[in-house]
């Protein structure tokens, strides 16, 4: 970098240029919903989590963005020993970006956050090999983590990847009578939450987000609910967020499976969303994670049958608490039994 260029970093929503924003958003391979101003105020608009956002500007221009959020869980005692800051996407990040105001954009975001959470975790849904040796000096730890991107150039071709038994759970279901529908229905956001409530507390056993983050999500623009109904019940459906043009990705998915003969909620929820990112001029559906490489992970293997690209793009983590974090991993083990 040329040393008359002028690095100033901000924390402050109100001091980044919005035009620069949107334009950096729209001009870079980095970009997901998830570092979008919308996505910024919907975290500022939710009771149970602090948004925080850090940009970069080199030269009075925006060339970096990271946005996410800290969150903690349950009673006071288990608040502290869970603080953590999460970054989903990735950063946004201009490709001619310098490594000055990378590192720069970097470092003000661990020094604010340190005293407010155990650790900061940036989940990529992009490439970020380009930048990665650069974020590890800044004392970033990379490690392997899996994702499914499904290609959606048109709903035909979409159908066709799903492998021989999705496709005929998709043709069975239909068949049977269940439908799908975006929806923003309170009553279906209600039904939704439910099943994926009792999903969280009996299998997946990990905290879930309260019913209000789903409640405002789905009346974002960009904020998407497809719900699965069997004679006007609700029997599941697929949370996602959308980045028009580029990527939809799913958030949450749940079904009551096993239940109807003939009808696979879990699945047909996906292909609903997978269905209309084709036929709605999205270039790829993101699965929004399937685990580490090297662990045996069933969400993985369900994923895999919707005619995606296995892909391992990682995840950037800064611990700032090493014994708490350590406390916190053994916790979630033990939860999870």
């Amino acid at each position: 970098m040329n040393k008359s260029s002028m690095i100033v970093c901000s924390n402050d929503i109100n001091r980044i240029d919005v035009s620069q924003w949107t334009y950096l958003i729209r001009e870079n391979d980095t970009a997901t919903f998830f570092q979008t101003p919308e996505c910024y105020h919907f975290y500022a608009s939710l009771s149970f989590l602090k948004p925080f956002v850090y940009a970069v500007s080199e030269n009075d221009k925006l060339v970096g963005v990271m946005c996410g959020y800290i969150i903690a869980d349950g009673n006071v005692v288990k608040q502290f020993f869970s603080r953590r800051a999460i970054v989903p996407g990735g950063l946004l990040l201009h490709t001619g970006i310098s490594t000055s105001a990378l590192k720069s954009l970097l470092n003000e975001a661990t020094t604010q956050l340190k005293s407010k959470a155990i650790y900061l975790e940036i989940r990529n849904y992009n490439d970020y090999s380009v930048f990665r040796p650069i974020i590890e000096t800044t004392g970033f730890v990379y490690n392997a983590h899996l994702n499914f991107h499904v290609a959606t150039p048109d709903v035909e071709s979409a159908l066709k990847k799903l492998n021989v038994t999705k496709r005929r759970d998709v043709k069975l279901s239909r068949n049977e009578g269940a439908d799908w529908i975006e929806t923003k229905d309170p009553d279906d956001v209600n039904e939704y939450y439910e099943i994926l409530h009792d999903l969280y507390l009996t299998k997946v056993k990990t905290p879930l987000f309260p019913r209000e983050f789903f409640e405002k999500l789905v009346q974002l623009e960009n904020g998407k609910l497809f719900v699965i109904k069997y004679k006007n019940k609700v029997i599941g459906g697929s949370v996602c967020v959308a980045l028009p043009g580029v990527a939809l990705y799913e958030w949450f998915v749940c079904g009551l499976d096993g239940q109807i003969k003939n009808v696979f909620p879990s699945t047909i929820a996906t292909y609903a969303a997978i269905e209309y990112a084709a036929g709605n001029g999205f270039q790829r559906f993101d699965m929004m994670g399937a685990g580490k490489p090297d662990e045996a992970y069933g969400v993985r293997e369900f994923k895999s049958k919707f005619g995606g690209k296995l892909l391992e793009q990682g995840r950037f983590l800064f611990v700032f608490m090493p014994r708490l974090f350590n406390l916190g991993k053994w916790i979630v083990k033990k939860m999870k039994g």
